[in-house]
């Protein structure tokens, strides 16, 4: 079998595609720090997270690990999302998603749940997807009775996708995958063993060695997800750029569900980078929306 990148491309107007090429042209390419000295600088000088109206509620879970809370205004959820941030495992925290999440809980009235998982290299793996299993256990025992709906989904964005992958393969060794009815995953980084093609390519970035550094076959499936076992998982959606270093992981982990036999929507938007829906385009808003609409048809 052989297709092209173009026909794997979503379709979005011309106009919207030309605009993130431009933008994308003159705007210099972001970069991780490369050490521990370079992480604390920029730490340091993050601004902080925007505030949401209304604000999210703060709770602790499980006795220790801290999650925002915020439910639609208009009426009670009809659903749950546990949502995952990114930062590559290394950076930011919850707060920095409360803008949209909170436009996600009133759009699709969904309670959304975001995790404050511990960050490396502090706490490297499995620090975080102990804190996102804690959470999603949580959910599936108490979303009922705290909101009013049972019907759960998942996501993370970057890192947060990661381990939103890593989550549900907890959750279905578990034989708790059944109460999850989607996963929505922007841009994961699905090989951190440099074993694959895919891999090798961010075979040296620093946030490998903050989270995983230690472990010796990282090849496990907790920090590697692509090597796991797909079969039995939710729907999910997969959203990456043309221009992301990480379009052949995240095309392959697509290959892997679906040949395990789940239902995959892979959606690969023009001229975008790596955290391209972070961004002021017209095209991340598309990719969002498109995003929403998906997963309001699934939860």
């Amino acid at each position: 079998m052989r297709f092209s990148l173009g026909a794997l491309l979503a379709d979005v107007p011309a106009d919207q595609v030309a605009q993130a090429r431009e933008f994308y042209r003159t705007r210099v390419a972001g970069r991780g720090p490369s050490d521990l000295d370079e992480l604390a600088e920029m730490r340091a000088t993050r601004s902080a997270p925007v505030p949401a109206d209304p604000p999210a509620v703060e709770e602790t879970i499980g006795g220790r690990v801290p999650v925002r809370i915020l439910t639609p205004a208009g009426g009670p959820p009809r659903g749950v999302y546990l949502d995952i941030h990114g930062g590559g495992f290394y950076l930011d925290s919850a707060a920095r998603g409360d803008v949209r999440n909170r436009a996600l809980a009133e759009a699709l009235r969904l309670a959304v749940v975001s995790v404050d998982y511990r960050l490396a290299p502090e706490h490297p793996w499995p620090a975080a997807p102990d804190d996102c299993e804690t959470a999603a256990l949580w959910l599936a025992e108490h979303a009922e009775a705290r909101f009013g709906a049972s019907r759960l989904a998942i996501g993370g964005t970057s890192a947060g996708a990661t381990l939103a992958m890593a989550t549900l393969l907890r959750l279905r060794d578990r034989g708790l995958a059944g109460r999850v009815a989607a996963a929505v995953l922007l841009y994961g980084t699905y090989d951190l063993s440099a074993r694959t093609p895919a891999g090798r390519r961010i075979a040296d970035e620093y946030f490998i060695r903050a989270y995983a550094g230690h472990v010796a076959d990282r090849t496990v499936p907790d920090v590697s997800p692509v090597y796991g076992d797909p079969r039995g998982l939710p729907p999910a959606l997969l959203v990456v750029g043309a221009a992301d270093v990480l379009l052949e992981d995240n095309l392959v982990m697509a290959a892997r569900l679906a040949a395990a036999g789940n239902d995959v929507d892979l959606r690969v938007y023009p001229e975008a980078p790596h955290g391209f829906t972070l961004h002021a385009t017209a095209l991340a808003r598309t990719a969002l929306r498109d995003a929403d609409a998906w997963l309001s048809d699934r939860c």
